[in-house]
């Protein structure tokens, strides 16, 4: 039998639900699979997992994307200062 090998979750992003969900759709689009850390508590109480409620919501993708998420986030985070 093979050795499957397991996958380690890694944090690309941290910020309010709208940006995650927006980051989300982008990391989809380029094939990497995405998860959500804390979305429902921190829309609904962001200060109860991110100090002030800032980064409230993690990006989270496997360790193996996390380059391509890397350079996904970077654009990201220099168009949304725009």
């Amino acid at each position: 039998m093979g050795r499957k090998s397991k996958s380690v979750p890694v944090t690309v992003f941290a910020g309010k639900t709208w940006e995650t969900l927006l980051l989300k759709s982008l990391l989809e689009d380029a094939g990497i699979v995405v998860f959500l850390k804390d979305e429902a508590i921190g829309t609904l109480a962001p200060w109860h997992v991110g100090p002030g409620g800032t980064g409230a919501v993690k990006v989270v993708v496997a360790e193996e994307d996390f380059e391509l998420a890397s350079q996904i986030v970077n654009e990201f985070k220099k168009n949304i200062k725009k």
